[in-house]
């Protein structure tokens, strides 16, 4: 027997941790964080997705990933480097812009 079908908000927080997660591992590649690390955060990840996507709209829950992880390995990468353009921040910007705007869009009335 499989997993429960989640609710939709515990399925948004499934997307959120999964996010979180992506953030972990992307960054963990570049700043060398132990390989066990990396390989849990992924396969953790992965199944939060999988589960989320049983209850959610997966073109939206995927977006929503995508832009979680994005934008935290932006900031991590300009936390650690220290460097910051006016250009990236904008683009992230209008990065979480639309992904609200689709998150609501694909809401049921």
């Amino acid at each position: 027997m499989g997993k429960a079908i989640p609710s939709k908000n515990q399925a948004w927080l499934y997307v959120l941790a999964a996010g979180g997660l992506e953030i972990v591992w992307a960054s963990g590649m570049k700043y060398g964080l132990p390989a066990f690390v990396i390989i849990i955060s992924l396969l953790v990840t992965f199944d939060l997705l999988v589960d989320a996507a049983k209850a959610l709209p997966i073109g939206t829950a995927y977006a929503v990933f995508t832009a979680i992880g994005t934008v935290g390995t932006v900031i991590v990468e300009a936390i650690i480097s220290g460097s910051v353009n006016l250009a990236k921040v904008l683009l992230i910007g209008l990065l979480l812009l639309f992904i609200v705007g689709l998150k609501a869009s694909s809401e049921e009335d």
